[in-house]
């Protein structure tokens, strides 16, 4: 089997070296296109060598990321998006069965309140302002998610761990876009969509023509493989550093400073992590016979980004649009975002914008014709539910930090460090890492939210539904079937 893959990456590699000097006509450019099909190779290989890989977790992250990739790829073709929405709810539909099970553990969970919980005061919002069609869209957007976080606690009840299938589909996502632009991974400008979404961001890596990710959303998909992978004792040290490569490359390659802000604060938590451990207990932490070592890596490796990035003024504030500032637009968007909710009714006050069914921003500086969203969570959740979609944010995002053992931890720092015993924690080290460094992104980015973007969502309701039916559990529950694995 590994021989057959092994060999299967290689004529893969030739392959897109072949197709690119077919193209250009030029040796080095083949020889690029080569050396990226070999990298591609290598990702994949990665994703192929976990151990723990359930089909359940694997189906679960390659819609989510498969969604996100299809709606930036075809942003002009509804029928694929929708299509592809729809097989989705299909399988989630199957996967969740016994449907009703699990109805009662769903207010439990922080990523149902950031999920879906805006989903509902939209659906409720739209029927007050009599705007059936735009309720019908996001009833069925609601039942894709709702079903979304159905699966995922029926599939953790029978596998008990889906995160690592699911990290392993976003590793063969990013090896599926790195072989799309294996051609101009080198190059100084790359592939953009045709749809003006890339203007003045060709110098971001998207992946190739047929196949395209928002340089922001590829490199902090990269960045959530890393912190799952890197720091846990489970996997080998040549996959946890491999992970931290890849994290480390898709950062440069996508000029990503949410994804590098995100790698900071990552760097900063295991950090902190690795020195708890020398006084409590850290769950799935691997053992590092160098801890400073370990600690000072990432941070080496983000001085090595920032500097051949173009440092502060070529890179962290860097204006990337005319007019649109350090923020990119972003800042433009959050004043419509608030002078809309302030000049709409009060049923829009409370249950958020009715404007569309995804309640997507407007801005007379972009035209009428372009549907821009929030890059901030925190504002997404105002623009989506009003002022109660900011309510469920909240209670959402406290769930989420204490089934990842954040408010344990904060209560547990003063026992801490005067070396007093305290309690073993439950959640994983990676858990805790990905939930605070996931903070600082809320500013920038929706992909906390559930969505067609929201790989980090699925992946931490996977984490907490793992967490929460452990807790449940009875010492002698074992899984309903083996939980399947690749070697």
């Amino acid at each position: 089997m590994k021989t057959n893959l092994a060999a299967g990456a290689i004529i893969a590699a030739v392959a897109v070296s072949a197709v690119e000097f077919y193209r250009t006509g030029n040796v080095l450019e083949s020889l690029e296109a080569l050396v990226a099909g070999i990298v591609a190779a290598g990702i994949a290989a990665l994703a192929f060598s976990l151990r723990g890989i359930t089909w359940r977790g694997l189906v679960t992250g390659g819609f989510f990321v498969g969604a996100g990739v299809l709606s930036w790829t075809f942003s002009e073709t509804k029928l694929i998006v929708w299509g592809f929405l729809a097989a989705e709810g299909i399988v989630f539909m199957v996967l969740a069965w016994p449907w009703l099970r699990d109805l009662r553990t769903l207010p439990r969970i922080g990523g149902v309140w950031l999920g879906i919980g805006y989903w509902i005061i939209g659906v409720a919002g739209a029927l007050l302002m009599l705007k059936v069609g735009i309720a019908a869209q996001r009833v069925a957007y609601l039942g894709v998610f709702a079903l979304a976080v159905l699966a995922v606690l029926a599939s953790t009840r029978r596998d008990r761990d889906l995160t690592v299938g699911i990290v392993a589909a976003f590793l063969y996502a990013i090896a599926a876009l790195t072989m799309a632009g294996s051609g101009e991974m080198f190059d100084d400008l790359h592939a953009v969509p045709s749809t003006g979404w890339g203007e003045n961001m060709e110098h971001r890596f998207w992946g190739g023509e047929w196949l395209l990710y928002h340089p922001n959303s590829l490199g902090m998909l990269a960045l959530v493989v890393v912190v799952r992978i890197g720091p846990s004792g489970a996997f080998s040290k040549v996959q946890r550093v491999g992970a931290v490569a890849i994290g480390a490359w898709f950062i440069y390659l996508t000029n990503s400073r949410t994804a590098f802000i995100f790698a900071a604060a990552a760097a900063v938590v295991y950090a902190v992590l690795l020195w708890w451990r020398t006084r409590r207990p850290v769950v799935d932490l691997a053992v590092e016979r160098r801890p400073w070592l370990a600690a000072a890596t990432p941070f080496i490796a983000l001085l090595l980004i920032f500097a051949v990035s173009g440092g502060t003024g070529g890179f962290l504030m860097q204006e990337r649009h005319d007019g649109g500032g350090v923020t990119s637009g972003r800042l433009d968007t959050w004043k419509q975002v608030f002078t809309d909710w302030r000049d709409g009714p009060v049923v829009e006050k409370a249950f958020g914008s009715t404007r569309d069914s995804r309640a997507t921003v407007y801005r007379e500086s972009s035209g009428e014709d372009v549907k821009l969203t929030t890059d901030n969570a925190a504002v997404g959740a105002l623009r989506r539910g009003g002022v109660l979609g900011v309510a469920a944010f909240l209670v959402g995002l406290y769930l989420l930090l204490r089934h990842a053992g954040v408010w344990r931890m904060l209560r547990e720092a003063p026992a801490v460090l005067r070396r007093r015993e305290v309690s073993t924690p439950t959640a994983p080290a990676w858990l805790a890492i990905l939930a605070i460094s996931m903070l600082p992104t809320i500013m920038t980015s929706d992909w906390l939210l559930g969505g067609t973007g929201g790989t980090l969502w699925i992946l931490l309701l996977a984490a907490e539904a793992a967490v929460l039916l452990a807790a449940t559990a009875a010492p002698d529950d074992t899984p309903a079937e083996p939980a399947p694995s690749f070697p």
